[in-house]
């Protein structure tokens, strides 16, 4: 992306995408109990409330009345379709990593099938996008906590944590070359979770092949652990490389959430916070809840001057349910450079 001078200014910036994740399905009711939904209804509330706060694009996961992680589809059709009642305009983002918790106490955290995986292109009512981890990586999502991230929540039970310092995304590129021609053919965005820049670079070469031929939606996970470290320097690095038409949102973990929402709200990026992604205040005194997390982050930006995106903006930004016709048409309204003629894309690949 290039930073012009005025690029800081709000009135340069698009309004701010904020996406709540408020579901968090690595942690256990228990952990949170005034703020994590388990009915149905409570999970439909949840989403009303982000999106009254300020939150206009909905990271979904959906809980069992037992508090644990769903894998049910009939549950994220159940959810989705409650959520599209209630707040029409939110921005809906299933996401893709449905079975990220343990099976049971202790157990590792084991993906579905290939193929289960691949019927989120099938949820009725469809959600607006579904994000696609890109290149099979480690996920060790608890590397940079201390243990006062710990304390007194389900994670202190060492086998838990284990299992959690243990997992890997599987996301080999024919999984995700099928993945993300079924969900182009169902009319949902691929949200692509970039762990780094060799990820994005994967990205890039997918869509100079015509794989996915749509606007350029990123997510930055700054977590480590196999991912990006949340610093500076490695967002400096990705933000460089990315095209300037791409809509590009900023993710990290625990305390670390709110610096890196900061510096995303200065560069005019987008950011994403709730408790999937952070459980406390930033004095670590008390937890904070997805609500107060954005209202906070809607209150920072204002102080910033830049405004916060309504879900009709959000939709806009995005732009949802926009596919383009041809290869060089989606990069060229992407902002890359158009594929060089007579050649190959990619590694030794044939253009599609």
């Amino acid at each position: 992306m290039n930073f012009l001078d005025g690029s800081l200014y709000p009135e340069n910036q698009p309004p701010l995408v904020i996406t709540a994740a408020p579901y968090g399905p690595s942690w256990i009711p228990s952990d949170f109990p005034e703020d994590i939904p388990v009915t149905m209804a409570e999970q439909i509330q949840k989403a009303v409330d982000c999106y009254n706060a300020g939150a206009s694009v909905l990271h979904l996961h959906v809980r069992e009345l037992d508090g644990k992680g769903s894998k049910r589809l009939s549950k994220f059709n159940e959810l989705i379709a409650g959520v599209r009642k209630a707040a029409p305009d939110m921005v809906i983002q299933v996401g893709g990593s449905i079975s990220f918790a343990p099976e049971s106490d202790g157990a590792a955290a084991k993906w579905l099938s290939d193929d289960t995986r691949h019927m989120l292109a099938d949820l009725d009512p469809k959600p607006d996008q579904v994000t696609v981890t890109i290149n099979t990586s480690q996920m060790n999502v608890v590397e940079h906590w201390d243990d006062a991230d710990t304390k007194g929540t389900s994670m202190e039970d060492p086998a838990i944590y284990n299992a959690y310092k243990e997992m890997t995304v599987p996301s080999q590129p024919g999984w995700a070359e099928e993945h993300i021609r079924r969900l182009n053919a169902a009319g949902i965005q691929s949200a692509f979770q970039c762990y780094n820049i060799n990820s994005f670079e994967s990205v890039e070469r997918l869509m100079r092949r015509g794989i996915y031929k749509g606007p350029l939606v990123l997510n930055w996970v700054a977590i480590g652990g196999g991912m990006d470290a949340p610093n500076l320097y490695s967002l400096a690095n990705f933000v460089r490389a990315v095209p300037d038409g791409a809509m590009l949102t900023v993710e990290s973990s625990m305390r670390n959430v709110l610096p890196v929402n900061m510096m995303g709200i200065a560069l005019g990026l987008h950011v994403r916070t709730g408790i999937e992604d952070n459980l406390w205040a930033q004095d670590r005194k008390s937890k904070a809840g997805t609500v107060k997390q954005v209202e906070q982050l809607v209150r920072m930006s204002r102080e910033f001057g830049r405004e916060i995106a309504n879900g009709k903006q959000a939709r806009d930004i995005c732009k949802i349910d926009v596919f383009y016709d041809t290869v060089q048409e989606s990069l060229a309204k992407n902002g890359f450079a158009p594929n060089a003629p007579g050649r190959q894309q990619g590694h030794l690949r044939k253009v599609a």
